[in-house]
């Protein structure tokens, strides 16, 4: 599922599966089609 956030007065799009944020609505809905629930490997 995909929440709606605010940040820096900016309105993100967190995955609650992962926990990848995007500026985009669409592309967090795409993303969350296409995830396996963990955390990306390229975020430290």
């Amino acid at each position: 599922m995909v929440v709606q956030t605010q940040r820096d007065d900016v309105t993100w799009y967190k995955c609650e599966e992962c926990g990848l944020m995007f500026d985009d609505k669409e592309d967090a809905r795409a993303h969350e089609s296409d995830c396996d629930g963990e955390e990306p490997s390229y975020i430290q």
